[in-house]
Order: structure tokens, then sequence, then C-alpha cells
């Protein structure tokens, strides 16, 4: 593909690609929000929540990104779109394996791709977000990077698209920086006793019980470092199967793809919590 010839990224699946229509409730002050395509009720919220289609959000958004990207950097890009909540609730979650960045451990090498996540919500259930991070192309682990790289702006009657799409385009992560880190991170030894450690950051019995079986796998990998605690802690956010022992358990409803996302929060909160940072400085 020639450098000068800029790639689409992504064009947003049906299900994702309707307009809003809205019609006033029965409970005061209230309105319910409809699907245009199919006339389905997805949502309810006071007549003050005011936000955007999905399509307008997305693709706004996303010629931000193709606005301020070498063409060369899109290629091959690959986009994951979830959706939940009657597609109510909506993340598009985008790798560039052309931006790359080697981390070297002392037993393992690997190459980070940049990331980007975008959500939406059209029933309250989340704000506007644009989040960056990256992907682990060695086992396809999904990173985020705390709570500093993050744009968001929430539905409410001061909502502009248009601020959204400005505060974003000066917002461009250092995807550098983040690598750097990563890389301090596969040089600091964990000098502590992993399961009480993970006692401390987890919080919890049972998934800190699990979750020392996945951080000795990956030790064993890449050695005893930070890098390879974070590795799992990344492994338990991007998989839900047999693979970790994580499966979600089925509630019956469409709500998997905003269940991993919260274990991406939860990974991020564990990596900024104390002893985790303790560790980093000592």
């Amino acid at each position: 593909m020639p450098f000068d010839v800029i790639p689409n990224l992504f064009e947003l699946d049906e299900n994702l690609n309707f307009e809003l229509s809205y019609e006033d409730s029965k409970l005061a002050g209230h309105k319910f929000g409809f699907n245009e395509n199919t006339g389905e009720a997805i949502s309810h919220t006071k007549n003050t929540f005011n936000c955007v289609s999905h399509p307008t959000f997305f693709n706004s958004v996303k010629e931000v990104i193709l606005d301020n990207r070498e063409p060369h950097e899109l290629i091959d890009a690959k986009v994951k779109q979830r959706s939940c909540r009657n597609n109510a609730w909506a993340m598009v979650d985008i790798t560039l394996p052309k931006v790359t960045y080697r981390i070297y451990t002392d037993k393992h090498q690997t190459d980070i791709s940049e990331r980007i996540i975008l959500l939406h919500g059209i029933d309250g259930s989340c704000s506007n977000v644009a989040l960056f991070g990256g992907i682990d192309t060695f086992c396809t682990n999904g990173q985020i990077r705390g709570k500093y790289d993050l744009v968001k702006k929430k539905n409410t009657s001061g909502f502009s698209i248009e601020t959204f799409v400005s505060e974003l385009q000066t917002a461009k992560a250092d995807f550098d920086s983040h690598c750097r880190m990563l890389q301090v991170w596969a040089e600091t030894p964990i000098k502590a006793n992993v399961r009480l450690l993970l006692d401390k950051i987890v919080k919890s019995e049972r998934l800190s019980k699990k979750m020392l079986k996945l951080t000795q796998e990956e030790i064993s990998k890449r050695g005893k470092n930070m890098y390879a605690l974070y590795s799992a802690f990344t492994n338990y956010s991007s998989y839900a199967d047999e693979r970790n022992g994580f499966s979600l358990r089925n509630t019956g409803n469409d709500t998997k793809g905003e269940s991993m996302w919260k274990r991406e929060q939860q990974v991020s909160q564990w990596i900024d919590s104390k002893p985790f940072q303790e560790l980093l400085v000592a």
C-alpha cells in the first residue's frame, strides 16, 4: 500500500450503525431512547441526558486518529468491536502493529504494539472515553496505561462532540514513554514474597490464589521482574476461559464486553496501588 494512501481504519459494525430518536417517558423528567433502525427502546434516561449516536462518536474520533497519524502507521490495523446492553454500550479496540517497541527481560523479549480504546454509551452506562495503551504481541495481552492517559467526557447537557474531539487531538498519548516505563519494569526484580504481594495488591483471597499460579507461569517465561507480574495481570484482563482459569459467569445477558473492560480498569488500579508502586522505587 502506498504511504500516501490513508487507510480507512474501520467501518462501524451494522448493529452499532444506527441513529437515535427520543420520546417522553411517563416518568416525569425522563425520556426513552430508540434505535431508529429497529424501533427498539434501548435507553431510559433523564431529559438532561445528552449524547450523540455511536456513528457520530466513533467516526468523529476516527477522523482525529487519521489526521494525526502517518499513513504507514495505520497499515494492517486490527480493530475489535464489542457491544452489550442491546447495543447501547459499545467499544472499539484498535491495535497498530506498525507502531511497536521492543521490551527486554533477562529471559525474554517481546514487542508492544500501540493500542487505542474507544468507549461510548447511549444509555448512561459509561462516559465518552478514549484511552491509550498497548498489546503485548507475545501473548496478545491488552494493556491500558492508567488514569492519566485518558480523555473522558460525561454525557451531560453540556457535552459537545466537537469539544471532545478537540481535546483528544491535543491529548495524544506518548507511546514511547509508556514503553520506556515497561522496560524499567522489566529490569526491576520483584524483591518480595509474590504470594504476600498479591494479597496486598488484589485484596481478595480467592482472586489472589488464582493469580499466584498465573504469576508463576509468567515469571517462568519472563523472569522474576515487575513486567512479569504486570503480564499476569493483563492476562487476567484479556482472557476469560480455560487458558487462565478466570472464566466469566454466564448471566444470560450480553455483558461480556463490559465485564472484560471492568477487568482492565481493575488492573489499572492494581498497578497504581501503593504495594505495586513501592516495589518500583525500592
